[in-house]
């Protein structure tokens, strides 16, 4: 299966056509698409199916659980396809069954260790100041983020150890699965821990893993003794005052 990648558009502020990318069987789309949720109306009649996992910027100024039901009405009218701790499987052209296995996964603030994660909460604050979202009328803070990143986690390996008839799997999350997504321009800090989580043990189980967040490309192979290796991808955009849409290709196809 043919699919074009895009994430971090951030079309609330960046102007930017999209346009479909020639050959592409699906479109996926790994969050902070539009902070307004007004840009994902490029992606309605899309020639293909678009699959949508949110970002954490879908819920800026948002009650987290008010923002979820509501921004799933707001796909499905535009016939966007939005997975939340959900799985599909799709055929391809060539007949192959792909699973999609997609949660936003938020940040567990464990990305660089059990060890750090005191001073990556406390980086991750300024994060959720910024974001502005609540839940249940409270601030959603870096301690309500970790317990919704463990729900997230608690479904994804479940999900993924499961089996069935399928041909390959691909996990979309929002957020990334290892500190090697980590944006080279920075390093490793304290902030990283908002972005990348260590998922590195599930990656054995996803043929092909599908991230966003990081305002930068990334495609690399992470490889196990027990597998082939797993494809991290990441196409990101990112925003052009910072120069960070410097060499994004938008029509860009990976091949699962």
């Amino acid at each position: 299966m043919r699919l074009q990648l895009l994430s971090d558009l951030h079309l609330e502020s960046e102007v930017f056509d999209v346009v479909p990318a020639p050959g592409a069987e699906l479109l996926v789309l790994a969050g902070d698409i539009d902070s307004t949720w007004d840009g994902l109306a490029r992606f309605r009649g899309w020639p293909v199916p678009v699959l949508f996992v949110a970002g954490n910027h879908e819920f800026d100024g948002r009650e987290l659980d008010a923002a979820w039901p509501a921004l799933r009405e707001r796909c499905a009218a535009l016939g966007i396809r939005m997975l939340e701790r959900e799985s599909l499987v799709l055929a391809g052209a060539d007949g192959r069954r792909i699973r999609f296995v997609a949660t936003i996964r938020w940040c567990d603030f464990d990305g660089l260790g059990v060890a750090r994660r005191e001073a990556a909460m406390r980086a991750g604050a300024y994060f959720q100041r910024v974001m502005r979202a609540t839940r249940a009328g409270l601030p959603f803070d870096a301690a309500a983020v970790r317990d919704e990143a463990l729900a997230c986690r608690a479904w994804l390996e479940a999900e993924l150890r499961k089996t069935g008839d399928w041909d390959a799997t691909v996990a979309l999350t929002h957020f990334a699965p290892s500190p090697r997504s980590a944006d080279p321009r920075y390093g490793l800090q304290p902030g990283t821990a908002s972005f990348c989580n260590a998922d590195d043990d599930l990656l054995p189980l996803a043929n092909v893993w599908i991230h966003g967040h990081l305002h930068c490309r990334h495609d690399y192979v992470a490889t196990h003794a027990s597998s082939a290796g797993t494809r991290v991808l990441c196409n990101s955009r990112g925003l052009a005052f910072k120069g960070e849409e410097v060499g994004h290709d938008a029509l860009r196809v990976i091949e699962v």
